[in-house]
This record gives C-alpha cells, sequence and structure tokens, in this order.
C-alpha cells in the first residue's frame, strides 16, 4: 500500500511543469531579469531562493524639504484656501480654549483617580475580600489608567505648547 502510494506521488510530481523562476539579477537597489540589462549595468546574479520585488510609489515632485522657507509640517497643501491673521488668531484661540477645558477635566480625573487609587491601596469592594486575585486585577487596571491619563495630560499640554501664546 505505501508503495503504490508513493509511486502515485512520485509520478503526480513528475507531470507537474517545472515550477523554476528565471535568473535574477541585482544591480544595486533595482532588480532585473533582463540578461542583457544586467550585462550592460554590470549587476551580480543572485542566488538561492525565489525574489519578489514590490513597486513602491514615487514620491511627488514640488521641491525639497530644505529649499523651501517655511518647514514641509507648517506648509499649507496646495490649494488651500489663505486665511487671514484675525482669522487664524481666532481660530488659535478657540483651539487652546478647547484644550484647556480638555486638560483640566483630565487632571480632574488624575485627582479623582488618584483618590480612588489611595497609593496602591484602595479600599476592598464585595467579594474582593475572599478573591484575593480579583482585588489585584483591579488595582492593576487602576493604575494602567493612571498612567494613560497621565500620559493623556502631557499630550494636552505638548498641544499647548504648539499654540501661538495669547495676545
Amino acid at each position: 500500500m505505501k508503495i503504490a502510494s508513493l509511486i502515485f506521488l512520485a509520478a503526480s510530481l513528475a507531470a507537474l511543469p517545472a515550477l523554476s523562476q528565471e535568473r535574477v539579477w541585482r544591480c544595486g537597489n533595482e532588480y532585473t531579469n533582463n540578461a542583457t540589462v544586467a550585462q550592460q549595468k554590470g549587476c551580480k546574479v543572485l542566488e538561492g531562493g525565489n525574489v519578489t520585488v514590490v513597486q513602491g510609489t514615487k514620491p511627488s515632485g514640488g521641491g525639497s524639504a530644505s529649499s523651501g522657507s517655511a518647514p514641509a509640517a507648517t506648509r499649507a497643501p496646495a490649494g488651500s484656501p489663505r486665511v487671514e491673521g484675525v482669522d487664524q488668531r481666532a481660530r488659535d484661540g478657540e483651539a487652546r480654549s478647547v484644550l484647556e477645558a480638555e486638560l483640566k477635566k483630565a487632571e480632574a480625573r488624575q485627582a479623582e483617580l488618584q483618590k480612588e487609587y489611595n497609593n496602591g491601596e484602595p479600599e476592598k469592594q464585595g467579594s474582593e475580600g475572599r478573591n484575593y486575585q480579583k482585588y489585584l486585577d483591579r488595582v492593576a487596571g487602576m493604575k494602567a489608567e493612571l498612567a494613560r491619563n497621565e500620559s493623556d495630560i502631557a499630550g494636552i499640554r505638548r498641544e499647548l505648547g504648539r499654540l501661538p501664546a495669547r495676545q
């Protein structure tokens, strides 16, 4: 039985067409399977394993970041409407007030979390007196929430620092 299945397997493998890849040459950071181009450029043959090359997108033209007066991050996209100085100051003021409100809310939440956390020893609730692991899980969750909220506060402060000063 084993011999019959091995013979069948060998016959089916022999019937398959050869699945081989053409020779591939590497020319610096480029790859080609064209032998004449490879010989002209002095490329090296790649040995062993298949090569898959995915074409990337080309960067759009429009000048380099070092040639402009403003960094690319602060430059407005092409075709965007020009905002007057007064309007921009109003937008910045509105953004500042929204961020300050978020900061106050996050700081109040942080104070509430710290009070509840009680330096890592919050009061036990319900069945936590009998199930200590449940208590430890809740304490770990509280600690993680404190860290997330602290990170949020730091992010809001960074955003506020990026805005122009109030005038």
